[in-house]
């Protein structure tokens, strides 16, 4: 036998119906057996009152039809289901209106029985009301990929799907696709935004010999690359594999109503027996079990996560499972990705550090005014950073710009170059000493007339609120433990956990290591995990709840 869970739309429908049709159609007669009866004993004779009695009796009959259609088409399923979760030793609240219908069949009151079948279903219906449009997060994530991959063979271009492609196959990714096998930059210079895979804020630059994984989005310009791997054997296809796995194994959430049927439900029946017992009337059996049916937590628990999820949604979060608006309060464990999470996702220049004569403002309208022709992941930031300060942009002329030498153009009549510190002291090896000691976060070297000028050093920039929210966790709703687990670089993950204060750091961490650690810390303790992007799919579907953050 099917499922009863998805007839419930149709039986609160039917009981809905069912319970009107008889209040309709009784206080439109206006039948009552015992005041119909009496009225024509005393009025008629007696053959006479005899035909309108059987006629009187016909009547009530027809007015108890709709609600046997209910207890029979609709209240089955439902006790069907209810018996399965007896056997599996689940007493959970609906477990006591189970026995409240069949104990009103019994009895023959059928109103009460389909009313308790209306309350049973209707609970059910208002929360698949609130979830209904939630889609699977598996679903989500396999629609991202592409399916189909553009293959080159000489000047010729060739879609084919991607379980097509072979290893060795050259293959074409257009400006904003995303890759879609695993492999290495043949011809083209780019960016990749990574973010979604291993945590790294940045865009990545891309150029031949250069790495690229499946899942990343490519930039705004075409790449050239060589599969190196089937798409199943790709990084994406491991992450899905891995959501997959963890997905079978993510944590039972007890919901509330179950928890207090576990014990309200057999105290009821003892109470229900007792009075049966003490006053020697079975309706009063009855009469404690539909009193005691907890309506307010069939339907009031439903009606509430409708509203929590509706606040939610307005502030633009959404709930896929309300089972986690009932355990949330239980987490004592807070594991926090950093990227996109903690953080922004994007770079913000933090320090110019000038070498003499030159000073801050200087820097920083130079490299901005050359920067702002280029597509490199940090032009932006020192181009916003320039803005913020109101400084007025010149004109360039000369531009270029080199993969792996940097930027170079004229601006007021000096030749600026932007590189790198591996370029710069690959190229002027004598100059190391010139150039401050590495920090974490990112770095460009500036040179004016092919002298070294300054320093400009990045960050991904800490959201405002990051600090505030860590510490209000523990005093507020009894967070034991904090965490901060990355991909990310070492030197990145404590200077983000030294900021907003989180005490447990673990960085360099693949999807999987955050899996196996997700794991681990939910069995100790029921567990929030925070994320942003793919790479922490599989750790927000393995903890207590998940809270993904989105763009």
């Amino acid at each position: 036998m099917a499922s009863p869970h998805r007839y419930e739309n149709h039986i609160a429908l039917l009981s809905l119906l069912g319970i009107a049709c008889h209040l309709i159609l009784h206080y439109a007669l206006n039948i009552s057996d015992q005041t119909y009866t009496l009225s024509i004993d005393t009025v008629l004779s007696a053959a006479q009152a005899e035909v309108f009695h059987i006629q009187g009796h016909l009547a009530a009959t027809l007015l108890q039809l709709p609600l046997l259609a209910v207890l029979i088409l609709g209240g089955l399923p439902l006790l069907y289901q209810l018996v399965a979760k007896l056997f599996r030793g689940d007493f959970g609240a609906d477990l006591l209106a189970g026995l409240s219908i069949v104990t009103a069949v019994l009895l023959a009151e059928y109103l009460a029985g389909s009313l308790v079948v209306l309350m049973l279903s209707g609970g059910a219906v208002l929360e698949q009301y609130a979830v209904r449009k939630a889609s699977s997060v598996l679903e989500a994530l396999a629609k991202r990929m592409p399916s189909v991959a553009h293959k080159k063979v000489g000047d010729t271009l060739t879609d084919l799907s991607t379980e097509q492609v072979v290893i060795g196959d050259t293959l074409l990714i257009l400006p904003h696709e995303i890759c879609p096998v695993d492999g290495t930059v043949l011809e083209g210079n780019g960016t990749m935004d990574e973010s979604f895979l291993t945590g790294e804020p940045y865009m990545m630059s891309k150029t031949a010999g250069s790495e690229v994984m499946s899942g990343a989005i490519n930039g705004d310009s075409g790449l050239t690359i060589r599969a190196d791997k089937l798409s199943v054997d790709s990084r994406y296809a491991k992450i899905m594999e891995v959501m997959r796995s963890s997905e079978q194994y993510r944590p039972n959430i007890r919901r509330l109503g179950d928890q207090l049927g576990a014990f309200y439900t057999p105290l009821t029946v003892l109470v229900a027996l007792a009075a049966w017992w003490f006053s020697g009337d079975v309706t009063r059996f009855l009469a404690v079990l539909v009193i005691a049916t907890p309506c307010p937590l069939l339907i009031g628990i439903p009606v509430t996560i409708i509203s929590s999820i509706s606040l939610a949604a307005r502030r633009e979060i959404i709930i896929k499972n309300p089972a986690i608006l009932e355990t949330i309060g239980q987490c004592r464990t807070a594991i926090f990705d950093k990227t996109g999470t903690l953080t922004y996702g994007r770079p913000s220049l933090t320090a110019i550090l000038p070498a003499a004569p030159h000073n801050e403002a200087e820097i920083l309208g130079l490299t901005a005014s050359l920067e702002r022709y280029s597509k490199h992941p940090l032009s932006g930031a020192i181009v916003k950073a320039a803005k913020a300060q109101g400084i007025n942009l010149d004109n360039v002329e000369q531009i270029a710009e080199l993969p792996g030498k940097g930027l170079t153009g004229t601006v007021q009549g000096k030749h600026l170059q932007i590189t790198s510190r591996k370029h710069y002291t690959a190229q002027c090896p004598d100059q190391l000493q010139a150039l401050p000691p590495l920090a974490g976060g990112l770095e460009c070297i500036v040179l004016i007339d092919d002298s070294y000028a300054a320093t400009l050093q990045f960050r991904d920039e800490v959201r405002s609120d990051s600090s505030s929210f860590i510490n209000h966790l523990q005093p507020n709703h009894l967070f034991e433990k904090v965490m901060l687990v990355s991909g990310d670089r070492e030197s990145e993950v404590r200077y983000l956990a030294d900021k907003v204060g989180i005490p447990h750091v673990y960085f360099s961490q693949s999807p999987e290591q955050k899996l196996a650690l997700v794991r681990q810390e939910t069995q100790l303790a029921k567990t929030v995990y925070l994320g942003d992007g793919i790479n922490d799919a599989p750790s927000l579907t393995a903890a207590t709840i998940g809270i993904a953050f989105g763009q």
